[in-house]
């Protein structure tokens, strides 16, 4: 990389300064916009004990899936876990920790330690299990937990196009949790479809400034189906 340009060619470019005990976030919603090559190169490093926050964990053998078969995950900060049978299997096992978050609070969470505010309340979880341990307040009558926003040493994202200066352009729902992760990272690395010269990216469009990216890098994508229902004819 040099000046303003962030783009790399190799993933051991991308994902350099990576380390065992990091906490890393990672976009996508299912299999739906998931950085599949940065995963699958995380899973080739080997880096263990990791703290990983994704809206859900993958699926057996692709996505997070990788990690957990290979025990890098120590603590997991999700929404929606439904899909993994070897997720199922750790927690209960007490081998992972997990981290339950409603998917409106976690996003929040998110957003919120990309914006540089600590903590928020919200009246989601009350008087369940996600508020124990919790400071509660009472705003007009109804009692809100207060929740600590997320940040991340490492960001990994899938977005549809890319400059050299990290602009970044999501396709459709595979916007999901990607731009708020962005924007979260100490370092974020943007795995993408396409790098367009500068320029041809419409201002008007952009979805995440380069301001929040610091390295890029050109993938491939499977873009599995995580489950294909069809109809008889």
């Amino acid at each position: 990389m040099a000046g303003f340009n962030k783009v790399v060619t190799t993933y051991a470019e991308a994902l350099e300064g990576l380390t065992n005990d990091m906490t890393v976030m990672v976009g996508g919603f299912g299999l739906c916009g998931i950085p599949e090559g940065l995963i699958a190169h995380v899973h080739d490093l080997g880096v263990s004990g990791l703290t990983c926050i994704s809206n859900n964990a993958g699926v057996d053998g692709f996505g997070l899936g990788l990690w957990l078969e290979h025990r890098q995950i120590k603590t997991m900060v999700a929404s929606y876990v439904g899909e993994n049978a070897l997720f199922e299997k750790l927690f209960l096992s007490g081998e992972m920790e997990v981290i339950l978050t409603p998917q409106g609070t976690l996003a929040e969470k998110i957003r919120a330690g990309g914006a540089g505010i600590p903590a928020f309340y919200t009246a989601t979880g009350y008087g369940t299990q996600v508020a124990e341990g919790k400071e509660i307040r009472k705003f007009d009558g109804r009692n809100y937990i207060l929740e600590e926003s997320l940040t991340a040493d490492f960001s990994l994202i899938k977005a549809y196009q890319a400059d050299a200066m990290g602009n970044l352009i999501f396709r459709e729902t595979a916007l999901n949790f990607n731009a708020d992760i962005a924007t979260a990272g100490r370092i974020t690395v943007a795995e993408v479809e396409e790098i367009v010269a500068l320029g041809e990216l419409d201002p008007n469009f952009i979805h995440v400034p380069g301001i929040y990216v610091n390295r890029v890098i050109q993938g491939t994508f499977e873009k599995r189906i995580e489950q294909r229902t069809v109809r008889h004819a």
